[in-house]
C-alpha cells in the first residue's frame, strides 16, 4: 500500500514479488503502464479532482492494464484530490480494510463489502471490479 509515486511503487512491488497477497496503490503516480505481468489481487483508489496523478490517464489507465491479476478493483474517490488520501477518510478505509482482510487473511466475510460493487453514492464517484469468490 502506498501513496503516489509510493503507489507507483506498490505496482512495482506487486509486479515483482506474485508471492504478495494483495496490493493497494493510493492515487498512483508511475511512468511505467504495463502492469500486464502483476498476479496480485490489487485494489486501485484514485481522485476525481487529481491534478497531480489524473484518475483517467494514470490510476484508470494502471487499473485496466491489469490482465493477469486474479482479482482487481477501482475504486475512484468522488470531490476528492491528490492529498485526500493524507487525511482520514471512512471510504478508503472500508475498502482498503475489507480488500486486505479478503486477500491477506484470505477471509471471505469480507465480499460482501466488494460484492455486488458498491454503487456511487456521496464518497465514491465510479468502481469496477472483479468479485472475489469465497
Amino acid at each position: 500500500m502506498g501513496h503516489s509515486m509510493g503507489g507507483g511503487g506498490t505496482l512495482e512491488a506487486a509486479d515483482d514479488r506474485p508471492s504478495l497477497r494483495a496490493a493497494i496503490p493510493l492515487a498512483p503516480w508511475n511512468l511505467d503502464y504495463d502492469w500486464a505481468d502483476v498476479r496480485v489481487p490489487t485494489m486501485i483508489m484514485a481522485a476525481d479532482n487529481d491534478f497531480i496523478a489524473p484518475a483517467g490517464s494514470m490510476a484508470e489507465s494502471y487499473f485496466t492494464g491489469l490482465t493477469a491479476a486474479p482479482e482487481k478493483a477501482y475504486l475512484e474517490l468522488r470531490n476528492a484530490g491528490h492529498l485526500t488520501f493524507n487525511s482520514p477518510n471512512t471510504t478508503i478505509a472500508k475498502y482498503a480494510i475489507a480488500w486486505m482482510k479478503r486477500f491477506v487473511d484470505d477471509d471471505a466475510r469480507y465480499e460482501r463489502f466488494l460484492c455486488p460493487a458498491p454503487r456511487p453514492d456521496a464518497g465514491i464517484a465510479k468502481y469496477t471490479g472483479t468479485c472475489p469468490t469465497g
